[in-house]
């Protein structure tokens, strides 16, 4: 499929006069996606794995099978691809459970000031509770996480490694197979945040060889309210649930229960499996583009939008070198909220604030920033009509006085 017409599929897109440039909060919907969940509603709307009956038959292979299609995509066995109610949620998952049963005191959790808030708070509470220490890679002149700094604070005490894979700020790809490499030297697991990833560049989670990853499923075309996590199963096995109910036990008596292998045992109650089925189609979708097209679009794109921005006076852009397609700015001396009504009324929609990422707003010394996110449903007169709303918003400013 050409990424020219794929603004077709997308309902809110043929509805409204939109340019939306939010996809790292969000992306849109294609109406594939909303279609299989739809059927899943109107065909056979009941619940898996208990029932004997077709329709839960159904139900049970159709979701079954969305799991195979979606460990598939990272290249993950079956066991080790746990649903979970978002990236966050897989993300407390490993902190809350691998974290408080592996660590102590002197230990060492390596963080960075890129990482959204999903993955450091856990790790924090983590640290509070254990008597774990938590260390921050230094970060380079132009906010990435570089080798060199990760060396400088790997020790022989690291035991958890938490980073991102692609900053959901500044679009920067962060090192990881090197990174994992050498933590795996010091006897340390990694966990990667790949929420922003997921929908933008391949992963292959035994080639990276990370112990744990997590992504959304709304920010790669997907439902809301369904994320990933994936595990080394050898982990996984040694690991405690982190909810009890229903579905996640084989035997249960009065004073014990035993519980299911993964990834049942971390599911409990009724699983999203409308959402799953959803995720499953919206990575059909992803796939009938490539991710070298979807890369090489949104690059251009933001390559173009980054050049005209830096070409008017008063504007900064904190990282015009990221590889990916978000743009992170701010018209000097201006709030961003009080610059995004412009955008607003120019029908553009960005996202103005800390962007779950305060750590890295306090690392640029800005209260707040402007993040522009251009993805496969984006064109060059989106561009256009982002630059020209960004120079009617400078001229106004500048005109009363900013």
């Amino acid at each position: 499929m050409s990424l020219a017409t794929s603004r077709k599929d997308f309902p809110i897109l043929t509805k409204h006069d939109l340019v939306y440039l939010d996809t790292a909060a969000s992306s849109l919907t294609p109406q594939s996606v909303i279609d299989k969940m739809t059927e899943y509603y109107t065909d056979y709307p009941v619940n898996v794995h208990r029932g004997v009956y077709k329709l839960s038959y159904r139900a049970t292979e159709t979701y079954t099978k969305a799991r195979e299609n979606i460990a598939r995509f990272i290249n993950a066995d079956f066991e080790e691809t746990i649903f979970t109610r978002g990236a966050s949620s897989a993300l407390n998952l490993v902190a809350l459970v691998y974290g408080r049963e592996t660590l102590k005191p002197g230990d060492e959790i390596i963080v960075s000031e890129l990482e959204h808030h999903s993955h450091v708070l856990p790790w924090q509470q983590v640290a509070k509770k254990t008597g774990a220490t938590l260390i921050y890679v230094p970060l380079n002149k132009d906010g990435r996480i570089t080798i060199e700094n990760f060396k400088s604070v790997l020790t022989n005490q690291t035991k958890v490694v938490a980073l991102t894979y692609i900053s959901n700020v500044m679009g920067y790809i962060t090192p990881l197979e090197t990174i994992i490499r050498l933590a795996h030297e010091k006897g340390a697991i990694v966990s990667v945040d790949a929420a922003q990833a997921a929908p933008h560049m391949q992963i292959d989670v035994k080639k990276l060889d990370c112990d744990f990853l997590a992504f959304s499923g709304h920010k790669m075309f997907g439902p809301t309210g369904i994320g990933i996590l994936y595990g080394k199963r050898a982990l996984l096995d040694q690991m405690e649930p982190l909810e009890y109910g229903g579905d996640m036990n084989d035997n249960v008596d009065k004073f014990k229960g035993d519980w299911k292998d993964s990834p049942y045992k971390f599911e409990t109650g009724t699983p999203p499996i409308a959402e799953a089925i959803g995720l499953s189609e919206a990575i059909n979708y992803l796939e009938t583009f490539g991710f070298d097209a979807i890369i090489t679009h949104e690059h251009t794109l933001k390559t173009t939008a980054v050049k005209a921005l830096e070409s008017i006076d008063g504007v900064t852009v904190y990282n015009p070198s990221a590889e990916t397609g978000i743009i992170n700015f701010n018209l000097d001396g201006v709030h961003p909220h009080d610059v995004v009504s412009f955008f607003d009324e120019d029908h553009i929609a960005l996202r103005a604030g800390h962007h779950c990422a305060q750590l890295l707003i306090k690392w640029l010394n800005v209260p707040a920033t402007l993040r522009a996110t251009f993805y496969i449903y984006n064109t060059e007169d989106d561009v256009k009509t982002f630059i020209d709303s960004v120079k009617r918003a400078r001229a106004f400013f500048t005109d009363i006085g900013f």
